[in-house]
């Protein structure tokens, strides 16, 4: 380079490389091991403006705290900088090196083991092909990055490189007299070639001069530390990598979409306000590349731009929850807010998260699980990315509790409900109406979608909502209704007089022994359909579709089994090993056929692998009960009702709807239908049925009385969102039972239902009415009690809160600790317990094989083996014994049983139970669990605040310190949690001891054991053990 010419430093990238191994750095490689031949033009041009290039600028000062030499320690033993030392070492000690040793080495090390692996030339922007090398650079989209591993430059800081640059030009004018009159070539000419030859013999540099000499006699090592410790100051701007530009480009975007959807034009942007990656993703993930027109009218909605609250019904299949997450994304991405997504079952939950996960990746915001015992509260407070809760409707409530409990309800930017129907459910629906009744009082900026496909009083859900409306009867594959009588198929018409029209007669003939077995001739309907496309058969129970499942297998063709009979084989495998080398006989019998039965008595393992078998084409055939309709998306071509019944209850419209909504699902089948099989003595109902309107959403607030009205105004005065009479009457006529206040309510009027509910809960001692003023004026106030502030924030049943206070109270003065048996019973679910009817055999021999310990905690609970033994048998019980306790100790059996087994299957078998009840069982005490522990943490707060932090500290404590320190603590109290403490420890310590032991004793089969030696060594494992 010209001295006029301006200097410019060499922009070198940071990326990291794997680091390479002392042998890769000293050995004399070929060249094709550094290069590519394809590259060999661009090494040209790097050639030729290498020769262009003169000394790099100094190192000039850097503010930057950026840790320049990223995970690398080069000044440790095995650093990069030791191995280059090592190296220099080694060529130094050459025997024939003589005096030129160090020269000849460095010279082959810096222009062979560095020079072809770190040389990156020094950018001349003065030389016009640069300039248009770094403008074809510029013009790139994405980066190309150099291949990881191949360039050692790209571990290595600017500075650096360009000392080993330096270096090389020395070494290559220092043997210019030799090389350059071997050929005729120059020696920029030959440094190019040598990349593709191998390496010349070393020349002679003895006429060189002393001060030259003892310059390249300089050590290596120490010009690396002078030259890494300068490159802390020095500027090193890197070039743009594909995976930064790719960050930077999305940021712009957001940035554009988040001021575009503020500004009130019409103008949405690249995808509906979002950046183009969203519609990208939709493309590559869902394969979904346009919109339905529906969708695009509803997104383009003034109320929805307006962020009005949205409630939109249209039938299943439809391409509902496309809207909802694009409003999602919307308010994560571009309005920089959480979102908080409902659903109705922990299956759906799991399904969302792994759908939208993807999306969290890419776009940047967490994805975060609440159900079943999963779930943090308050949730974690983030700076930069937001978070979508996917959450069940009891753990959605939970959530929306810690949020207005720390004040961070403005954090939540919108809740989206699925399948709003479910508010007028029982005591589901009264938890998802309080949840949106706090939503809606608390905050003002939350915006509320609400989404079904079976909603008939949208008008008071919209007078609850405060919401807009949007419906339409798209779908986009028809589905035909059909009704089967006896062998006659009739289409649902409403046209019709009657409803139906005929339409054919079956047309598979039946044995004499076949119709006995199949009345409902299901063999003849499943055959039209499978293998070749889908079915769903529902049946009432969750025994009979077992029983159905096999009956089909029995008649189906074995020309089924050849179908796709290699991955059934290994759906048995998957099966055998989630089930620990078991498998239920049913599905090993009917898997082959491509049958399968699904319900909730299924692990949740085996779930997952039938459902995938079902999507993937496997199994072709599912005999299900009615949960599934409203669970995880599985389509079919056909979907048939083996009976218009659940269980022993006539089928109501909306589940109808449901269950028919399964069949010819979008993008899977060209066509959808459905058949329902009835008898005669049902057809008229059934016609009501399928052409009577959907049901009503009635509010549950006040029938659910504990877990509705109840548990909802212990939460208002817990949460202090209303505390006085007239503010909690306020936040009722809000609600959905306020609105339907007039229907609902016959005798007593709402302020009386409000005023009486507050008594009650006074009378309880859940709270205390202040002394200023009368119970019925507005102006009264309440505040919680510490029981009712454990109940509202353990999210206890109040029918059970006084239960689980007396047990816990009573566990406290005596609990058994020698075993684990009582912990367990006190995290057993109470409504659990109250729905099960124990087998008394079975309980009568787990009774009796109790170790003494165990039985202690059934004669602390009153239960004596004599009770049960009299049960099994079937004598006559005079004596009264806590039912719930009874049942309770039964199921903590099975929960017991499982913690020292861990094998699902072994505990079914013992206690005659199905797998997945079990396994619902265990979710659902490890969630009482949950409650249970935020139920106790007054009084844990009460001990942590007294400065007693941890087990020791309670085990060496004084009782009579404790008494006077933890406020309602009794001495007899006090004492049992020291000597509890204590206990513990010992426990701790003694389980510590025999790891020590075991660490110590020698092995039985160490080799040599039996040998002369071994006398020897048992004397020397004991002296270890001794000391």
């Amino acid at each position: 380079m010209e001295e006029s010419s301006p200097r410019i430093r060499r922009r070198v990238s940071l990326r990291k490389r794997n680091r390479r191994s002392l042998e890769s750095l000293g050995a004399a490689r070929a060249p094709a091991e550094l290069q590519p031949a394809e590259d060999t033009e661009d090494e040209a041009a790097a050639g030729s403006r290498r020769r262009k290039t003169g000394s790099p600028e100094p190192a000039q000062e850097n503010d930057s705290e950026e840790d320049m030499f990223g995970d690398y320690n080069s000044f440790s033993e095995n650093s990069f900088l030791a191995q280059v030392d090592d190296l220099e070492q080694k060529y130094i000690q050459l025997p024939d090196c003589g005096s030129r040793g160090t020269d000849s080495g460095t010279k082959d090390l810096c222009s062979e083991g560095l020079g072809n692996s770190l040389s990156v030339p020094a950018v001349d922007f003065t030389d016009s092909e640069t300039r248009e090398y770094i403008k074809k650079q510029g013009d790139l989209d994405v980066p190309v990055e150099p291949e990881v591993g191949g360039d050692l430059s790209f571990d290595m800081p600017s500075s650096q490189i360009l000392y080993f640059e330096s270096m090389q030009n020395s070494s290559k004018d220092l043997g210019d007299q030799s090389t350059k009159g071997r050929d005729g070539k120059s020696s920029n000419e030959e440094l190019h070639h040598s990349h593709r030859e191998q390496p010349q013999p070393k020349s002679d540099f003895s006429d060189v001069g002393g001060s030259s000499e003892a310059s390249r006699r300089r050590s290596i090592k120490d010009c690396l530390k002078s030259a890494m410790t300068g490159n802390a100051r020095a500027q090193t701007p890197a070039f743009p990598r594909s995976k930064q530009l790719r960050e930077t480009l999305l940021s712009e975007e957001i940035s554009v979409a988040r001021k575009a959807i503020e500004s009130p034009s019409d103008d949405l942007g690249p995808f509906y306000s979002l950046p183009s990656k969203v519609r990208d993703l939709y493309a590559q993930l869902k394969g979904i590349k346009r919109l339905y027109d529906w969708q695009h009218t509803c997104l383009t909605l003034s109320s929805v731009q307006e962020r009005k609250n949205l409630i939109y019904s249209l039938p299943t299949s439809g391409g509902k929850t496309l809207v909802a997450e694009i409003l999602m994304l919307q308010e994560l991405l571009c309005r920089q807010k959480d979102v908080l997504l409902i659903l109705p079952y922990v299956a759906i939950v799991q399904e969302k998260i792994s759908s939208l996960s993807s999306f969290g990746i890419e776009l940047g915001f967490f994805v975060e699980e609440y159900a079943g015992s999963k779930g943090r509260f308050p949730p974690i407070k983030r700076r930069e990315k937001k978070s979508l809760y996917i959450a069940t409707i009891e753990k959605g409530h939970s959530l929306v509790n810690a949020l207005i409990e720390t004040g961070r309800m403005g954090t939540l930017g919108l809740v989206v409900v699925d399948e709003l129907h479910m508010i007028g459910e029982g005591s589901r629906g009264a938890t998802l109406e309080m949840t949106l009744a706090k939503v809606l009082y608390t905050s003002k900026t939350t915006q509320i979608i609400g989404m079904s496909a079976t909603l008939n009083n949208v008008e008071d859900l919209q007078a609850f909502l405060k919401a807009e409306y949007y419906t339409s009867q798209f779908r986009p594959v028809e589905l035909k209704e059909f009704l089967k009588v006896n062998d006659t198929i009739y289409e649902v018409d409403s046209r019709a007089v009657d409803g139906m029209t005929f339409s054919r007669l079956l047309n598979y003939k039946y044995s004499d022994a076949l119709k006995k077995v199949d009345p409902d001739r299901l063999v003849a309907l499943v055959t039209e359909v499978i293998p070749n496309y889908s079915c769903l058969v529902f049946c009432p129970s969750k025994k009979n579709c077992e029983n159905v499942a096999e009956m089909l297998c029995k008649f189906l063709s074995r020309d089924y089994l050849n179908h796709r009979e290699e991955e059934k084989g290994e759906l048995i495998k998957s099966l055998r090993n989630v089930g620990h080398g078991k498998v239920c006989p049913v599905l090993k019998r009917t898997i082959p056929f491509g049958v399968a039965y699904h319900h909730s008595g299924l692990t949740s393992d085996e779930r997952k692998l039938l459902e995938e078998a079902y999507s993937t084409g496997v199994l072709c055939l599912f005999t299900c009960t009615s949960t599934l309709a409203a669970g995880v998306n599985l389509p079919a071509r056909r979907v048939i009702l083996r009976a218009p019944y659940v269980a022993n209850t006539f089928l109501k419209r909306n589940q109808y709807k449901q269950m028919i909504g399964r069949a010819g699902r979008a993008g899977i089948d060209t066509a959808g239908e459905s058949i329902l099989l009835l008898q005669e003595k049902d057809k008229q109902q059934v016609l009501g049925l399928i052409n009577g309107p959907l049901e009503d959403c009635h509010s549950h607030l006040v029938e659910e009385f504990t877990k509705g009205i109840q548990s909802l105004f212990l939460s208002l005065i817990g949460l202090k969102i209303a505390e006085s009479l007239g503010d909690i009457y306020q936040f009722m006529n809000g609600t959905l039972f306020g609105v339907q206040q007039k229907t609902l309510l016959r005798e007593k009027s709402l302020w009386e239902v409000t005023v009486g509910a507050l008594e009650h809960l006074t009378e309880k001692g859940l709270l205390q009415k202040d002394s200023h003023g009368s119970p019925e004026e507005s102006r009264c106030h309440f505040r919680i009690t510490k029981l009712g502030q454990a109940s509202f924030k353990g999210a206890i049943d109040l029918t059970y809160c006084d239960t689980l206070y007396r047990d816990l109270k009573k566990g406290l003065e005596g609990l058994v600790l020698e075993s684990l048996l009582h912990l367990v019973y006190l995290t057993t679910p109470y409504d659990l317990a109250a729905q099960s009817e124990p087998d008394w055999m079975v309980y009568f021999r787990q009774f009796s094989q109790l170790s003494p310990a165990e039985q202690s905690v059934a004669t602390l609970l009153g239960i004596s083996e004599s009770f049960i033994g009299r049960k099994a048998s079937g004598q006559a019980i005079r004596k009264k014994v806590d039912k719930n306790a009874v049942n309770r100790l039964y199921l903590s059996f099975v929960l017991y049983s499982l913690l020292k087994e861990t094998n699902v299957w072994s505990v079914s078998e013992r206690f005659n139970m199905p797998r997945g009840y079990i396994q619902n069982l265990l979710m659902g005490a490890a969630s009482f669990s949950s409650c249970v522990l935020h139920f106790c943490e007054g009084r844990a707060k009460q001990l942590y605040s007294a400065g007693y932090r941890s087990v020791v500290h309670l085990a060496n404590a004084n009782p009579e310190v404790l008494v006077k320190t933890i406020d309602h603590l009794s001495r007899r109290q006090a004492k049992q949690i020291v000597s509890s403490a204590k206990m513990l420890l010992h426990e701790k310590a003694e389980a510590l001891q025999e790891e020590a032991e075991e660490l110590l004793r020698l092995p039985a089969d160490l080799p040599g054991l039996g040998g002369p030696g071994s006398e020897r060594a048992g004397s020397h494992a004991g002296d270890l053990a001794l000391r």
